[in-house]
């Protein structure tokens, strides 16, 4: 029997979860699991803010570059191999911090995942040609059409969970929002907490824009080329990934940079509203620290280290 789940600390993107997450497991003596969506494929690494070589030197990182930008990954796929490296840690005596802000992918990792169908390589072909011919939008109604649920929560642009919200519509014959969907929230707070680290809106979105603008002077537009150059198809799973879609357009002459700079940082907005609310909605008991400017990632861990302690203490 796996033992307790790992501290998980998240949140939305950019609200600083590398920084502060590193402090933390170095105050906890552990390694980083990375919940990330995106960080597991190779060769993505300015795009999905991979930790740096002196991170991962710090502390290291575990659950990154698993899977080459072709293949495909499905939170399933993911927790089973969060839970493998979850057991070598504890094997060596080591622990655990989970960091990330892929809310189904933790969802996954806590154990709240229905058993899904296996992905279906022909179908998910289908769908490419469907997008092709009738373009996002198109595939996103005829998802609105079979599971509405799932299209609401679903960016049309992410060709990847629509087509896969399709895929096991027409394999099990149910919506994917209703084999995924566990009854009432989970509860969290007994045991190691899952800590929510939010900023104030606006300066959230600052901070999404700079990170944006910073992404591109550390020569994202080369890394997308990159792909583009090795043959990656834009239809395969490296490019469902906000920021890759918008300048693979640029790069074959669709948009101007500036106009996938602006698609970027709001398809990033959007979705870090949505990671917001998806950890509010889905647990009760976590333990939420909000993050106000000029708190150093430091304080901020210091705050979530006395969580944990406060936490174990209740349970002596």
């Amino acid at each position: 029997m796996r033992e307790a789940r790992p501290v998980f600390l998240v949140g939305a993107t950019a609200v600083g979860k590398t920084a502060v997450g590193i402090e933390l497991a170095e105050r906890l003596g552990a390694e980083i699991l990375s919940v990330d969506a995106r960080q597991v494929y190779r060769q993505l690494s300015i795009g999905t803010a991979k930790p740096t070589a002196d991170e991962c030197t710090r502390v290291r990182h575990h659950l990154i570059d698993l899977y080459d930008p072709v293949e495909q990954v499905t939170a399933a796929d993911f927790a089973r191999r969060f839970g493998e490296r979850l057991d070598e840690l504890r094997e060596r005596g080591c622990e655990a911090l989970a960091v990330g802000g892929s809310g189904l992918y933790v969802d996954a990792c806590l154990g709240r995942l229905d058993a899904m169908p296996p992905a279906d390589e022909a179908i998910r072909e289908r769908h490419r040609l469907l997008r092709d011919r009738e373009g996002d939008a198109g595939l996103h109604r005829r998802l609105a059409e079979v599971d509405p649920s799932s299209a609401a929560r679903l960016s049309p642009a992410d060709f990847q969970r629509v087509s896969r919200a399709l895929e096991v519509r027409e394999l099990t014959g149910k919506p994917l929002s209703e084999l995924q969907h566990t009854p009432g929230r989970l509860d969290l707070s007994v045991g190691p907490p899952l800590i929510l680290l939010v900023r104030p809106r606006e300066e959230l979105y600052a901070r999404i824009e700079s990170r944006a603008r910073a992404m591109l002077a550390e020569g994202l537009l080369k890394e997308v080329a990159a792909l583009l150059e090795q043959g990656v198809a834009v239809n395969r799973p490296a490019f469902e990934s906000i920021g890759y879609t918008e300048f693979a357009r640029a790069l074959r002459g669709e948009a101007s940079i500036e106009e996938a700079t602006g698609a970027f940082i709001r398809r990033t907005r959007r979705y870090a509203k949505r990671q917001e609310t998806w950890f509010r909605n889905r647990y009760t008991g976590i333990v939420e620290i909000q993050i106000n400017s000029g708190d150093t990632p430091q304080l901020i861990a210091d705050k979530a280290h006395a969580e944990v302690v406060c936490r174990q203490a209740g349970e002596g």
